[in-house]
């Protein structure tokens, strides 16, 4: 594997970036590495990428890029019996809409399978593993506890020559799944737990995505995790908190086999208030259909974010906004929407979408009447100009812009009350028509011509203003409104957390009306609906005959008023 120099120290934004950025600098400066800088990306291809691994991908990918080292997407295929194709195909289409390029580094634990069983051949060879012939409870149970040491496996004094011999006969298929497995020999009663004889392989007889059937015998993470590392020339090992008891291992299993050895490094993780970031929560909630995929836009994942329409630029964003602690945190997800919002407010076009339909006529506009009138697309950026939207006797206002008894400081339509309507004109409402049930259907309105929006012909002035389709024009849409996926903020230790689920996380709306101009909408195009918050359409149930839209932020934070 070719190496790459780093030729000159950090410029100053990386220097006191993160304390692993300091780490970092210091290794730099006394050529630790000889100048290389080399990390990776491995997530098992077990389910599909998170929220909390976008940080990773991020913090990793941006040292490599940072300091013109490189960088591995690594996949730790060593458990066939829950890996799939489809999570692999996923992980690398997530990676590359984040920015990451690993150009031919893309690599598979898999790979190095006979270079680990040949690694496992030189512990047992130095009287450091042994085959043990204990099931996995019995493993359990004679491990100990924090307080007490474990138990010594009657197996752990079997010669070099017979675990060599059982080792092989393991690796050739002639034991069933759990009945041995091969045990590095290190201390029963260190207080490290993970130091106490861990399970390096065990068996597995289940048809690997890419190797087929030519191993029956998997590493364990632990075994595997530093030998990827080396093998791969990796100079630091990022990994989250839940490895830091781990790191006396991965040092251990490189110290016994003298090679090269990288250094782990350990930061907090991810947490986000409202959500489960557990794969096998998330996989329990595909699989019991609570939604209606791993791409759902309820869900934490990459693809569900995508879909909701999160641009990957805002997962930086905020991925550089909540940094990189020593300590676990529950990051609020208002910080997440806030980074959406910043970056969508700069790129949506503005359109107008009435999500609820209210009726108006004006009475006294030509029935035959279709103005053109012009609207903004986004008064962040003059350079995406300016569009044409029809105006005609026949509009739909949404429902809420018109109460008829008021509360104070309500500054839409009421009766006998005037407001603006969005580029258009003023209208007063002077009739309101209700069905046999009581409930307002239609009003019955007058526009001022002399008030068009850009004309500066009358000086008069209204508080409200309001948005409107055209009723000739409107292009029907279903709407798709999201909310949190639970109703308590955090779920990480609550053994009943489905019982938390939220029953209003999904909202549709199946008679909502949008702009013509939105008839040619295309997937990935970010769009303001004007005071109703970001949209995307859909890419998973659209179609020509009928858009939808998922909502994928509002205009501000809301939750809290609803709690």
């Amino acid at each position: 594997m070719s190496e790459q120099h780093n030729t000159g120290l950090p410029s100053e934004s990386t220097k006191k970036k993160n304390f692993i950025y300091e780490i970092i600098n210091e290794d730099l400066e006394t050529n630790k590495w000889n100048g290389n800088i080399h990390t990776r990306f491995p997530p098992e291809p077990n389910g599909y990428l998170h929220i909390g691994h976008a940080k990773s991908i991020c913090l990793n990918y941006g040292i490599a890029k940072d300091f013109q080292g490189k960088f591995n997407l690594r996949f730790d295929d060593t458990n066939p019996s829950k890996e799939e194709q489809e999570y692999v195909d996923s992980i690398i289409e997530d990676a590359k809409w984040l920015g990451v390029e690993f150009e031919d580094r893309l690599f598979f634990a898999s790979d190095y399978f006979e270079q680990m069983y040949q690694f496992a051949i030189g512990l047992i060879k130095k009287g450091k593993a042994y085959v043990c012939d204990l099931n996995a409870d019995e493993i359990r149970a004679t491990r100990g506890t924090l307080t007490e040491p474990g138990e010594e496996s009657a197996d752990r004094s079997r010669s070099i020559e017979e675990n060599l011999d059982l080792f092989q006969h393991m690796r050739n298929g002639e034991f069933k799944n759990g009945e041995k497995t091969l045990r590095a020999k290190i201390d029963m009663a260190s207080p490290n737990i993970n130091l106490r004889d861990p399970i390096m392989y065990r068996i597995v007889h289940e048809t690997h995505q890419r190797q087929g059937n030519a191993w029956c015998i998997y590493p364990t993470y632990d075994w595997a995790h530093g030998l990827e590392d080396s093998i791969e020339k990796i100079t630091h090992s990022i990994c989250t908190l839940e490895f830091e008891n781990h790191r006396p291992l991965y040092d251990w299993f490189l110290n016994e086999l003298g090679i090269y050895h990288p250094q782990q490094i350990e930061f907090a993780r991810l947490n986000l208030n409202y959500t489960v970031m557990s794969k096998r929560k998330l996989l329990q909630l595909v699989k019991e259909n609570y939604v209606d995929g791993w791409d759902d836009p309820r869900m934490p994942t990459i693809s569900g974010l995508r879909r909701r329409g999160y641009s990957s630029e805002a997962l930086r964003d905020f991925a550089e906004t909540v940094g990189v602690a020593k300590r676990d945190a529950l990051t609020d997800i208002s910080l997440l929407e806030f980074s959406i919002r910043n970056d969508l407010n700069k790129r949506a076009q503005r359109v107008m979408a009435v999500l609820r339909p209210l009726k108006i006529v004006l009475t006294n506009y030509p029935e035959d009447k279709v103005e053109e009138l012009e609207a903004v697309n986004n008064p962040e950026d003059a350079a995406m100009g300016k569009r044409n939207i029809p105006f005609s006797r026949e509009l739909f206002i949404e429902q809420t812009d018109f109460i008829e008894n008021p509360p104070k400081g309500f500054h839409r339509l009421v009766p006998g009350g005037e407001v603006r309507l969005r580029y258009a004109y003023i209208i007063k409402c002077d009739k309101v028509i209700k069905n046999e049930n009581g409930e307002v259907v239609e009003l019955r309105c007058s526009f001022d011509p002399e008030t068009k929006s850009g004309t500066g012909t009358s000086a008069k002035k209204v508080k409200g203003t309001i948005h409107w389709v055209s009723a000739l024009q409107a292009v029907p849409v279903e709407v798709r409104l999201y909310d949190r996926l639970f109703t308590i903020e955090n779920l990480a230790s609550d053994e009943n957390w489905l019982n938390f689920l939220n029953p209003h996380s999904l909202e549709i709306i199946d008679d909502a009306l949008v702009e013509p101009s939105l008839q040619n909408a295309k997937i990935g195009e970010h769009i303001q609906f004007e005071r109703n918050g970001y949209f995307c359409l859909d890419s998973k149930f659209s179609t020509q005959e009928k858009l939808v839209f998922n909502r994928t932020v509002t205009l501000k934070d809301s939750w809290t008023s609803k709690k």
